[in-house]
């Protein structure tokens, strides 16, 4: 039995062999012959490897397949300071509400969004060297968005004052977007690369803080068995530190080793597409089934628009990753599917918000929650005809790209007039 094992192996190394040899003006056979069995072609190539190596193509494939990726890059100990100095001035910023007895929940609901993205921008200012005059517009926007937020009054009970806590991090991450891009608003591409790092960046802070979650409560647990109680000061000296930095750490990761998540962002956009697409589908035909009246539910209401808005990161997310793997005409048309039964939902949503505005009257929630979703709705309209186009050969993917890269500004502008102008408009209430 081994011995016929061992004589189809050969036989299947020697037909591989053939064809490699046969093929080597063919680059788009070998190729295929490649994708067919991996480990075949790999083992069959070395055998044969001595007799073509004169061949320009085979020096080419011994390349490709002798490459190893280094595990982890850890890049210049220049970078590495400036990643220690960031993440301990963030922690710095963490830890200012137990240094000055303020008031941690008033602290955070106002500054959460300074202890993550004015270090993120200082670390890919250093890395793209950026020069000074191209520094000014996002260094004057986070301080005077810092000062403006907390001088804000404190009134627990005002709605325009909670939205602009809320939206304040979208601005500062759209700001961050412009130090990302090096200031170059024109540059669709450069957009479309920070949406790619969201989602790697994403990726890697999940894992970062499940791993971080699992050693904080071994730690607390070894302590705990020999009589010592550390949750307080683990909590407020070690952990408050250690989050603070996961967001520099995780892009400093993403940046140097972007082949840790660059096989792993397809495969949640290839799953979660048509899991989402037939979750939502299934959602819309419920609510006609169930008769369900989403214009007298605000609860409801505000739901339904989160819903929307996770549904959109999902479509950005997954088309991002089909520009980025070359992915099938199936995962298109599972994306332009979501799109539509999206843009259905977002319909529903929108006119619940009108029908609320012209029965309840004008509010702060109303008009930053109209808003939001009148950007979401066009942007996906614009988005579903790209993806259509792609679906019957009429565009190329670029086009959608350039959608995308089109709305990442105007959803910062929204979200900086929310921040800046709800709280005056209705007189901080």
């Amino acid at each position: 039995m081994i011995s016929i094992l061992n004589n189809q192996n050969n036989n299947g190394i020697n037909r591989v062999k053939e064809g490699i040899i046969q093929n080597l003006d063919h680059p788009k056979q070998l190729e295929l012959l490649y994708r067919k069995d991996k480990a075949l072609f790999q083992s069959a190539f070395y055998e044969v490897y001595p007799e073509i190596m004169e061949s320009r193509t085979a020096q080419i494939w011994n390349e490709r397949l002798s490459y190893q990726q280094a595990e982890i890059s850890w890049g210049g100990k220049n970078e590495f300071l400036i990643v220690a100095i960031a993440s301990f001035i963030a922690g710095c910023i963490a830890k200012f509400p137990q240094w000055t007895n303020l008031k941690e929940d008033f602290f955070f609901q106002r500054n959460i969004g300074f202890v993550i993205f004015p270090m993120l921008m200082f670390y890919f200012s250093w890395k793209q060297k950026l020069p000074i005059r191209k520094l000014f517009l996002p260094v004057l926007s986070v301080l005077f968005s810092a000062f403006f937020i907390n001088y804000l009054p404190d009134n627990e009970k005002s709605n325009s004052i909670l939205l602009a806590c809320i939206h304040l991090p979208i601005f500062l991450w759209v700001t961050l977007g412009y130090t990302f891009v090096g200031g170059d608003l024109m540059g669709s591409e450069k957009k479309i690369n920070y949406l790619r790092y969201n989602g790697d960046f994403v990726v890697i802070t999940a894992v970062i803080m499940l791993s971080g979650f699992l050693f904080s409560a071994i730690t607390i647990g070894l302590f705990k068995l020999i009589g010592l109680n550390i949750e307080n000061f683990y909590a407020q000296n070690v952990a408050i530190w250690g989050a603070a930095a996961i967001p520099v750490v995780s892009t400093y990761l993403v940046q140097n080793n972007p082949h840790l998540v660059n096989k792993i962002s397809p495969v949640i956009a290839k799953i979660f597409t048509p899991i989402v697409f037939f979750t939502l589908l299934i959602f819309l035909s419920a609510i006609a089934y169930t008769g369900k009246n989403i214009y007298d539910d605000r609860n409801f209401l505000l739901i339904f628009n989160a819903m929307l808005i996770g549904v959109m990161a999902i479509i950005l997310f997954s088309l991002s990753e089909v520009t980025k793997s070359k992915s099938s005409k199936i995962q298109l048309l599972f994306l332009f599917g979501l799109s539509l039964l999206t843009i259905i939902a977002n319909g529903l949503a929108l006119s619940a918000i009108v029908f609320r505005l012209t029965e309840f009257g004008i509010t702060p929630n109303r008009i930053a929650v109209l808003g939001a979703n009148l950007l979401i709705f066009i942007n996906l309209i614009l988005v579903a005809h790209k993806l259509y186009l792609i679906a019957r050969g009429k565009a190329t993917v670029q086009k959608a790209e350039a959608v995308i890269a089109l709305f990442i500004p105007i959803y910062g502008i929204w979200a900086a007039l929310v921040t800046l102008g709800l709280p005056l408009l209705f007189n901080f209430k």
